[in-house]
Parts: structure tokens; C-alpha cells; sequence
């Protein structure tokens, strides 16, 4: 079961392409955009899963599999969405490896190292590079998912905190390069809950997980959600080149406190 709280509005029956989108943030823009009637293509690497996911979604929702750090899969891939829909309005970059046991600097190998660079960083380029022409037909917009860890790393995040440093600067230059016609923005997660609306009920954070962020705050994936929807909307017709951090007042907090 799939929960979300229903945005309002409608799109005309745009079509976005949200990598990774089988799970956590991505799973959760995939449905926010939906619920305001966009048609979405969701990837993942993991067939079985997205195809369920895709499945729970409904009659909006199409899987493909695709490994973002493989051009001719990129390629074949934007082929299927435009041979199903005629059409692409939006591309949300999601997909990433995302260190989740810090590896330290002496055990960090430089295979490793290329891996999460090519899927973080090299994913995203392949995308807009193949998206870019058909964004451009309908004056489309593009969302990367950075990170706050590209302006303050946590220990043994080295390949992570420079792939997503990396997606800011590659943002803020595709920003030129496909302007007027192709917005192109960044947003920022800080500590996100990234549990499916039913388990957070299940097993709501304490008091003392909420103490641990500078702020108090800890968010859900409709923030973020919720903020990469708006990008995409016509009211942010103004907004490109910028990143967006969603971290409630953590990042500040730190640097200033």
C-alpha cells in the first residue's frame, strides 16, 4: 500500500522520468507527481520490485530497468518512454549509491570510487544529455537529488560528498548550456525519513532521534516531494541554476551554533 496525501492541480498529461523510484525519496516524488496527474516512468535496476511498485501505482505509472551509468541503457531507455508516451515534459535524477556504511579512506578502492562517481554524477549527465532534445520541445525542466553532505560531509563519505558536489556544479552548468528552453535545478535532502508513510506510523521517531538534528526537525519524503513537484510546475516558470536545501534549518544551525 502506497500512501500519500493528495496534492491538488493537473499537468495535461505531461510525462517524467524519475530514476531510482522503486523506493525512499524516489518512490515518493514518483507518487506526489502522479496524484497531480502526471504520467510517470519509473527506473531501478531492481526489475521485480519496480515492476510491483509501478503495478501500486496505477495506470499512471510505467517501469523500465535502467542503469543510469550505462549510456547505451540511457539511450534504449528515453527510446521506450517516447515509443510509449510521444512525448517528455520532466526528468528527476534520483538514482545513487549512497555510502550507507562510510567507507573510511584507507579501504576505499578506486573501483568503488568510479562506481558511485559514474552512477551519481555520470548518470545524471547521460540523462540530460539523451532527455535534453525532447525536454526542449516542450520547454521542459530537470531535478537532480544532491545531498547537504557536497557542503558538509560526514566522516568516510569521501565518494559520495564529491559525487554530489560534483551533480551541484554539473546542475548550475547545465543550467547555461540548456537555457531558456530547459530549466534545471538541484534539491538538497538533509536527514530525511525516507519510511514509507506506514511504517513512520508504525514506529514513529522518538524524542531522542529528533534530538539528534541541530534543529529538531527531522523530514519525510513529501518534503521533498513536495518541493521537486514544485519545480517542475509552471509557478517556478523563473527558478533554474539554484539548489533548494530541505534539512529544516539543519545546515545553518551547524555552521552557526
Amino acid at each position: 500500500m502506497i500512501e500519500l496525501a493528495t496534492p491538488h492541480g493537473g499537468t495535461h498529461g505531461r510525462v517524467a522520468l524519475v530514476t531510482g523510484a522503486a523506493r525512499g525519496i524516489g518512490l515518493g516524488i514518483a507518487t506526489w507527481l502522479i496524484c497531480e496527474g502526471w504520467q510517470v516512468v519509473l527506473t531501478d535496476l531492481d526489475r521485480e520490485r519496480g515492476s510491483k511498485v509501478a503495478k501500486t501505482l496505477g495506470e499512471n505509472a510505467w517501469f523500465i530497468t535502467m542503469d543510469v551509468a550505462d549510456e547505451t541503457q540511457v539511450a534504449t531507455g528515453i527510446a521506450e518512454v517516447l515509443g510509449q508516451f510521444g512525448r517528455l515534459d520532466a526528468l528527476v535524477c534520483n538514482a545513487a549509491i549512497a555510502d550507507p556504511h562510510n567507507i573510511t579512506l584507507e579501504s576505499l578502492d578506486l573501483a568503488y570510487w568510479n562506481r558511485v562517481l559514474a552512477v551519481n554524477l555520470g548518470g545524471p549527465m547521460l540523462l540530460a544529455k539523451h532527455c535534453a532534445p525532447y525536454l526542449r520541445a516542450h520547454n521542459g525542466a530537470i531535478v537532480n537529488l544532491a545531498s547537504t553532505r557536497a557542503a558538509q560531509s560526514e566522516p568516510d563519505t569521501e565518494a559520495y560528498a564529491a559525487s554530489k558536489g560534483g551533480l551541484l556544479a554539473l546542475t548550475h552548468a547545465l543550467a547555461i548550456s540548456l537555457g531558456p528552453e530547459i530549466r534545471v535545478n538541484a534539491v538538497s535532502p538533509g536527514w530525511i525519513d525516507a519510511r514509507d508513510p506506514s511504517q513512520r506510523r508504525a514506529q514513529p521517531l522518538s524524542d531522542a532521534d529528533h534530538a539528534q538534528h541541530p534543529a529538531g526537525r527531522v523530514g519525510t519524503v513529501e518534503d521533498v516531494a513536495a518541493m521537486v513537484a514544485w519545480l517542475l510546475s509552471r509557478n517556478a516558470g523563473f527558478v533554474t541554476g539554484q539548489e533548494f536545501v530541505v534539512d529544516g534549518g539543519m545546515t545553518k544551525k551547524m555552521i552557526y551554533e
